[in-house]
């Protein structure tokens, strides 16, 4: 059973006498939101580059220790929902599931992940136990950190290259970017399609409890 949440104010003061098992993924669990995103991308009913304001919920779950044989894997589950500013009562525009995971043994992080556009990917990237930026690479054809997408995506908006970066702040706040360079078909060449927010904690977990 999930034990009773604790504030988030001051989370990274008081993470450290919480079970340091989920390593460098810590910080994170618990569910977050945050209101000044802004998604940076090509838009295809008006044939320009543009920028869009967005609200996003997110949460992240400890799961049990994976194994696979000699390997042990810490991690969280998540979901991260994103709404378009003054369409919160509406359909969502992003919606994404999958796994945070941490080696201790090597110090990678994985972030494995599905797209609700037909687009799935395993990134990756080193961390030790308590980095407080947290950077994630996938590129097509890696048979390691690698991303597919369905067959329509392929033609119109191939994915290059897939960078993200979460980054944990003393005031318990933590910004996260993505970036996808895509070859755009609309467009004649390659573009950066960039979603940039700032999350604040408004319901904790304790780290050490496990979610089916």
């Amino acid at each position: 059973m999930q034990e009773p949440c604790q504030p988030r104010e001051g989370a990274r003061h008081g993470r450290h006498s919480w079970p340091q098992r989920l390593g460098p993924l810590t910080p994170l669990v618990g569910e977050w939101e945050g209101n000044v995103g802004v998604d940076l991308s090509f838009h295809n009913e008006d044939d320009v580059t543009g920028e869009t304001g967005y609200f996003e919920k997110a949460w992240f779950r400890p799961i049990p220790k994976q194994e696979n044989g000699r390997q042990q894997l810490e991690g969280v589950t998540y979901q991260m929902t994103a709404w378009r500013h003054g369409e919160e009562a509406m359909i969502r525009f992003h919606d994404e599931v999958g796994y945070l995971l941490w080696e201790k043994a090597t110090g990678q992080v994985m972030r494995a992940v599905v797209f609700r556009r037909g687009i799935a990917m395993l990134a990756g990237g080193d961390a030790g136990p308590h980095e407080q930026v947290l950077h994630f690479k996938a590129t097509p054809g890696s048979p390691s950190y690698g991303l597919v997408q369905n067959k329509y995506l392929l033609e119109r908006a191939e994915i290059k290259d897939f960078q993200s970066t979460f980054t944990f702040h003393d005031d318990g706040s933590s910004p996260h970017v993505s970036d996808l360079l895509l070859k755009l078909a609309a467009a004649g060449g390659e573009m950066h399609h960039t979603d940039r927010n700032t999350l604040h904690g408004v319901k904790s977990y304790h780290p050490g409890v496990e979610h089916a």
